[in-house]
């Protein structure tokens, strides 16, 4: 973190922070709501205590972990889950379209 400590707060427009639990890397297992939520708004708080509360407030912090259909609507009704890093559901067209579907409905 000790990197973006220097970014100018205007570049922090542009930033986009993943977030995927080490365990869900290639495994299938998502996060439970409210570990994601808990993991997005420490992200969020660091942000706030670090950088500041305008940076913390605007960047979008998305969540990457088996997202998939069935999860989606869930995840993406969290106060602090701005989007998806999608993997593998990311190369079946019907998954894919609907993950974006569900996640541009909020």
């Amino acid at each position: 973190m000790e990197a973006i400590k220097g970014l100018d707060t205007a570049r922090w427009s542009q930033v986009v922070v993943a977030y995927e639990p080490v365990w869900a890397i290639g495994t299938g297992l998502v996060a439970s709501p409210e570990q994601a939520q808990e993991a997005h708004a420490f992200i969020r708080s660091w942000l706030k205590d670090n950088i500041s509360a305008d940076v913390s407030a605007k960047t979008r912090i998305i969540y990457g972990g088996s997202v998939n259909p069935e999860n989606c609507s869930t995840l993406i009704k969290l106060g602090d889950v701005d989007g998806f890093l999608i993997g593998g559901a990311s190369l079946k067209p019907d998954q894919f379209s609907t993950i974006v579907k569900t996640a541009g409905e909020q």
